[in-house]
């Protein structure tokens, strides 16, 4: 992965990090770790932030979204601190707000956007422009990027058993992705076809996949399809949200490979007890088993995000509501 560092260095995730590694070992080392971001791209960051949760001693995590980072601020934000900020037009005033203070916090910024030389750049200690769409490079993708940076970070600060594994990880995702799109084509197409009355359709998912249903739920069901949804934890789906299902309502099941596979598996379990309106994406039966079992959670949600884009634009064309449709986002004084 190349970047672009203030300057026009170039550098990759590794060398970001090192450098990163190098200005605050004198200061005490590499603290905490904020994630700052607003909607799909508060959500791109959850697979880093799982990841680092999941396997740091010592680096303290927190995912924020912007506009509460700026009126809440963590009092620990510092010297000792890297934040790390996305917005896909680089001009999310909440976003690019949490930079300007990250700053002025001697916090080391890194701030990822699709558009370079934006607003939100004025502010990275480090920018990195990530691609977007369907032809892109899977690994230069917005939610690719930031575990790269974080896999670096923990190995870097503290030493990370599984390094290895997790770059075979990276180098395998790619390959992965596009076998597991031609083999849900189909079940996308008679998705949209399916679902497309719907009016409700709840998301599911467990581990670091959490994100994209998140992501799923509010960006394209409620955002660009104007579809009621509510994204459901599966460890949490037993502690309320059931009581809802029944044979007239639609849930997707986003099922992950990994140590919280179980969860998903229950959840599924009485969905087929009860429902009938179930849409199941398994990253098993997409191939993600073939990384590393020490690692393969943390790249579910590159798998999903990519997939469920073909479920996202059947979904469109069969309901004639482009995914680019807005009633009030960037038309509006909000």
């Amino acid at each position: 992965m190349t970047t672009n560092k203030r300057g026009g260095v170039k550098m990759t995730a590794k060398e970001i990090v090192k450098s990163i590694v190098e200005k605050t070992q004198n200061k005490g080392g590499i603290k905490q770790v904020y994630f700052i971001a607003c909607g799909g791209s508060f959500a791109s960051f959850y697979p880093s932030k799982y990841f680092l949760q999941s396997e740091a001693k010592n680096i303290r995590v927190e995912h924020y979204t912007s506009n509460e980072f700026v009126h809440a601020t963590p009092k620990a934000l510092g010297e000792n601190s890297v934040a790390i900020l996305v917005s896909h037009g680089g001009n999310t005033p909440e976003t690019v707000e949490a930079a300007k203070l990250s700053q002025g916090k001697k916090a080391v910024t890194i701030c990822l956007t699709h558009t370079e030389n934006s607003p939100l750049t004025e502010y990275g200690d480090y920018n990195i422009a990530y691609e977007f769409g369907n032809e892109s490079d899977v690994l230069k993708q917005k939610t690719t990027i930031p575990l790269e940076l974080s896999v670096e970070i923990l190995n870097q600060a503290e030493g990370y058993d599984h390094y290895k594994e997790a770059m075979d990880g990276f180098n395998k995702i790619n390959s992965i992705i596009v076998k597991a799109k031609e083999l849900t084509k189909n079940n996308a197409e008679a998705f949209g076809k399916n679902y497309k009355d719907e009016k409700m359709i709840y998301v599911m998912g467990s581990g670091a996949a959490y994100g994209e249903t998140y992501a799923f739920s509010i960006c394209i069901l409620m955002e660009m399809q104007w579809v009621n949804s509510a994204a459901i934890h599966s460890g949490e789906y037993f502690h309320g949200p059931f009581e809802i299902t029944d044979k007239e309502s639609p849930f997707i099941m986003m099922m992950s490979e990994g140590r919280t596979r179980p969860l998903d598996e229950r959840a599924l379990n009485f969905l087929k007890r009860f429902g009938q309106k179930i849409e199941v994406i398994d990253a098993k039966e997409c191939g993600l088993n073939a990384i590393d079992e020490s690692v393969a959670e943390f790249f579910n949600p590159i798998l999903f995000v990519n997939v469920m884009r073909i479920y996202a634009e059947q979904l469109a064309e069969q309901r004639n509501h482009p995914l680019s449709e807005r009633r009030y986002m960037w038309k509006l004084q909000y």
